[in-house]
């Protein structure tokens, strides 16, 4: 039942960022400058987690150990995260939310296959398999469908 319910969940964070794509591209739009939209996406995003962290700081008794981490790792997630949704709001009017969201899962996908494969950072090697392969050549195939047909 747990399996289930993470499942959901990532559909549920997937349809997140399907619907934040149009969102930020028309805010863009409206100031005449996508990139400002990202910056204000990610803006409002810090001052909603910085809430957050301050919750659960309160909840769990404990704080962040902000000394812990590399410092790298403080700055490369958030520049990666600054690529996905600038080119989100540049692509979306241009392709069809669809076909971005549909681009972008396969990007994920295929990174994540690489990734899994490497062990990169530590985390668990994952062979690929028939079936695995399968599915990203399937995805991908459907990303594509979707934008030329």
């Amino acid at each position: 039942m747990a399996a289930f319910l993470w499942a959901l969940l990532a559909v549920a964070a997937g349809a997140c960022i399907a619907i934040q794509a149009p969102i930020n591209a028309l805010l863009g739009r409206g100031l005449g400058m996508p990139v400002a939209a990202a910056c204000i996406s990610f803006v409002a995003g810090a001052i909603v987690l910085a809430f957050l962290v301050l919750v659960v700081t309160a909840f769990e008794g404990r704080a962040p150990a902000w000394r812990t981490p590399d410092g790298w790792l403080y700055v490369v997630g958030g520049v990666l995260g600054t690529v996905y949704v600038t080119t989100a709001i540049y692509l979306t009017p241009r392709i069809g939310a669809a076909a971005v969201m549909a681009f972008a899962v396969s990007g994920q996908l295929l990174a994540g296959l690489l990734l899994d494969r490497i062990g990169f950072l530590g985390m668990a090697v994952r062979e690929l398999s028939l079936g695995r392969v399968a599915g990203a050549v399937l995805l991908v195939a459907g990303a594509l469908m979707i934008r030329v047909f």
